[in-house]
């Protein structure tokens, strides 16, 4: 199965995030946006995984939650990977991302001792956006430029999940296979 773990963004912020979107989505640029349902932030891609894979990361992620409570984010700020001049990727970042990277990056450590590829620089965000090709590709730069200090909100970090993801023709399919409190 293929799977990740994440952490889902507050029903709350739902709105403002779709308004960004409508917004971006008036450059009439190729864009595939992220429907509300899908969005959250991936804390670890790990890819083709057996369910024994699966029990085990769970576990960890249980017992190496233990260290953290839950946490506040702000969702502020547009972006893109990797450039502006070669956009894939327009996202949703996280102001004063402290936490959010510390727990990432102790856990990465025990993804690695479990056979996953270390990441190489965790950067926090909400992919609201994938970029198909470049028509009013100046619009959407411009756009993008206007919103790079948008301030969607605050939430409140309480979980991770792991989620198996199942690649569609009309995109991706979620399914929650186990949720680890903070």
């Amino acid at each position: 199965m293929r799977a990740f773990m994440a952490i889902e963004v507050n029903s709350k912020l739902l709105d403002k995030i779709l308004k960004i979107q409508k917004t971006l989505a008036e450059a009439n640029a190729l864009v595939k946006f992220v429907e509300a349902e899908n969005l959250h932030f991936t804390f670890k891609f790990l890819g083709d995984i057996t369910p024994e894979k699966a029990e085990a990361i769970a576990n960890m992620a249980e017992e190496k939650i233990a260290d953290y409570g839950p946490f506040d984010i702000n969702i502020k700020g547009t972006g893109v990977f990797p450039n502006l001049g070669y956009i894939r990727v327009i996202w949703l970042g996280v102001e004063e991302p402290e936490t959010f990277s510390k727990m990432q990056e102790d856990f990465d450590q025990e993804f690695v001792k479990m056979g996953f590829n270390k990441e190489r620089s965790y950067i926090p965000h909400l992919t609201i956006g994938r970029v198909k090709g470049v028509q009013n590709k100046e619009l959407l730069v411009s756009m993008v430029k206007e919103l790079e200090n948008v301030d969607v909100g605050t939430m409140k970090v309480e979980r991770l999940i792991l989620k198996e993801s199942e690649l569609t023709p009309v995109g991706p399919i979620y399914t929650d296979l186990k949720e680890i409190y903070l």
